[in-house]
């Protein structure tokens, strides 16, 4: 398989290059004039012409003071008009340190390889001036921004929140290096709303810690225009509950005009503290894939795409915790960088006109992206669509067939494709996959099918239903030795992929769950004890395990097979031992009393209770719940009802995520 190094080279060329007279920079303006202080939002809009036909597409790097420049917005095409294109805005809301920034803009037109760039300089001024402290709002209500004045060299600084009543207990962030003679800014976030808090920074000089003057703030209301989701509380937090992860973060997708894709951070009672809501239109798709430690998310969220033209989960983000974009790229980007590594089915799919067997191309961002590589390394799952032969995993319809599968792309440090796991190229069969194997209860998709991705190659020549091998939900980096854990809940398989950071062959390792590589050790004697179209695989304690599974049980719980075990989801943990190809369970698996057909998740709390998150259940006509579930060994000490969802967590703030 290749690697990053040529497109990396062939970057560096790129940006170094002398800009060509076919494309010409006319303008780089900003919304607000330079300076500005710390947390202002600043659009940036770029002109150009190409005397060829384009498209151009534009891309935004930013140096912060005295660091080099850093992908913030991958190429991305304009809009022609009257010969002239015009970027996509660029919204930049820089919230760290003050100082001289640059914002360099490189356009590209791919089809003629032709570039230009230009760096512009813009002046970030510090929110605190004098000795004191001060704090500022942002554009979300729940969140602020503190600023403090500059701490030594060597010491770090975090700060402290508490409601003014002090009815909750106290939340700091993350502890942050001082970096004289700079101030130092932090998003506060994790407050109810229209709620008083005090709120002072904290200085750890070797070990010392120092408190500061202490600020009060009072949080705006819920604004009444977004239609936040229900929550109740089934079983109320006990005594039993872990004390030390009093937050929730849920991600609701019920994609509706009445309750949108929203993420919501609530306490143990399902009150509100925290929320990410793309402003605009309720049905704007985002799914938070991770939370990131110090504050920061990944996200996959509708979007354009300069190719292929379509704006369902086209973009991967990183925001923060007042919603700024941070970094961005999109599948259009992704598909050149990885048709410039060798890649043979990762193309554009509006470049196929016509498909036909062997056609095959990338289509959107899906389910979950990783950032707990090495390096600062992502990872990201998309979908691919090839064509085959008819008759292919028993189509009956005389024509070629469209089959849905997987491709783990992981980026570097900048966002750059440095290496990719695609399927199609392992579907030989045994010990790798095998392209004659269906998905397991035979799932297919359709255009515009909710579960599905986007669909492209699908037409009049080809099999009406695309099959839906695959439907990978989840990955996972294994520390110990650097290799990827994926969960494929259409094979009812959790598999291991040699990506030895970076040097591996892509090869599947071992392939877990039934008729794969494992035996399974029943102590309980579980009339199923294999999990089934299962979702978030994670091996906690930093990698010492044991696997932790949301077990959805579609497979246990279909025809002919019901009866076996309860037809409920189920939370496991495993014991997995890799030389013998062996699986124990340490526990038994607990019934959550729920079926959810999709979605979910699992997570060890430091206590050792569990927390599981039923995402997808279907109660009656037009009613999907999800349950945020914590188990003390098999009974339930925690159960907040809400609106269909797909995955959470239970955390002790925003600024602790899990590390599965």
């Amino acid at each position: 398989m290749p690697y990053g190094s040529f497109y990396a080279a062939a970057l560096l060329a790129m940006l170094c290059a002398p800009a060509y007279a076919t494309v010409q920079i006319l303008s780089v303006g900003s919304s607000v004039a330079s300076p500005q202080p710390i947390g202002t939002s600043i659009t940036y809009t770029v002109t150009a012409t190409d005397t060829n036909p384009g498209p151009l597409t534009f891309q935004f790097n930013v140096a912060v003071p005295r660091q080099p420049l850093a992908l913030v917005k991958d190429f991305n095409a304009g809009i022609a008009s009257s010969g002239i294109w015009t970027s996509l805005p660029f919204v930049w809301t820089p919230t760290g340190v003050e100082g001289a920034y640059q914002i360099q803009v490189v356009i590209k037109d791919f089809a003629s390889g032709e570039t230009a760039s230009k760096t512009v300089k813009f002046q970030v001024t510090p929110l605190v001036t004098g000795s004191t402290p001060v704090v500022a709002p942002t554009a979300n209500p729940l969140v602020a921004l503190f600023s403090a004045p500059s701490c030594a060299t060597r010491s770090s600084m975090r700060v402290k929140f508490q409601q003014l009543s002090q009815a909750t207990p106290a939340t700091v962030t993350n502890w942050v290096t001082c970096h004289p003679p700079a101030s130092m800014t932090f998003e506060i976030a994790g407050m109810y709303p229209s709620t008083t808090y005090q709120m002072f920074a904290q200085t750890n000089t070797g070990g010392k810690i120092t408190n500061g003057p202490s600020l009060s703030f009072t949080t705006g209301a819920l604004p009444p225009k977004i239609p936040f989701p229900p929550f109740k509380v089934e079983i109320p937090a006990g005594s039993a509950a872990e004390k030390a992860a009093p937050v929730l973060l849920v991600n609701i997708v019920e994609n509706t005009a009445f309750i949108p894709n929203i993420t919501v951070a609530t306490d143990l009672a399902g009150n509100i503290i925290w929320y990410y809501y793309q402003a605009g239109t309720a049905t704007h798709y985002v799914l938070l894939a991770r939370p990131l430690p110090n504050g920061g998310m990944l996200t996959i969220q509708d979007g354009f795409a300069w190719n292929p033209a379509s704006q369902a989960q086209q973009t991967l983000r990183q925001i923060d915790l007042a919603g700024n974009i941070t970094r961005e790229t999109n599948t259009g980007v992704i598909q050149q960088q990885l048709l410039a590594m060798g890649a043979t089915n990762a193309g554009p799919c509006n470049a196929i006109p016509n498909p036909a067997v062997g056609s095959a191309c990338l289509g959107a961002f899906h389910h979950d992206a990783i950032q707990t590589l090495p390096n600062g390394y992502t990872a990201v799952l998309a979908d691919i669509e090839k064509i085959f032969p008819p008759g292919t995993q028993g189509d009956t319809s005389g024509l070629p067939v469209d089959i849905v599968g997987d491709i783990i792309v992981v980026l570097n440090q900048n966002w750059q494709v440095a290496w990719y796991f695609d399927a199609f190229q392992h579907d030989n069969g045994p010990p790798q996959l095998d392209i004659t194997r269906p998905a397991v209860l035979g799932e297919t998709c359709v255009v515009n099918q909710k579960g599905c991705p986007p669909l492209f190659l699908l037409g009049s020549q080809i099999a009406p239903l695309a099959k839906d091998w695959l439907h990978a939900n989840s990955l996972y980096y294994w520390p110990q030795d650097g290799d990827i854990v994926w969960s494929s809940r259409h094979q009812d398989w959790v598999m291991k992929v040699d990506y030895n950071n970076g040097l591996g062959t892509g090869n599947i390792l071992w392939r877990m769950g039934v008729d794969g590589d494992f035996t399974f050790t029943n102590i309980n004697n579980d009339p199923w004890p294999w999990f089934s179209h299962q979702h978030d695989v994670g091996i906690e304690n930093n990698g010492a395990g044991p696997m932790t599974i949301f077990d959805n049980g579609n497979t246990r719980v279909s025809p002919p097979l019901l009866g076996l075990g309860s037809g409920n989801s189920r939370c496991m943990s495993l014991t997995v031992d890799e030389t013998n190809l062996q699986v124990t369970p340490p526990n038994p698996a607990v019934d959550l009393g729920v079926f959810a057909e999709a979605g979910g998740s699992a997570q060890l709390l430091s206590d050792g209770n569990m927390y599981c998150f039923a995402a997808i259940v279907d109660l009656a006509p037009k009613v999907v719940d999800s349950y945020s579930i914590e188990l003390s060994g098999s009974t339930q000490v925690l159960n907040v009802r809400s609106t269909e969802g797909y995955r959470g967590w239970q955390v002790p703030s925003l600024y602790n995520p899990p590390s599965t």
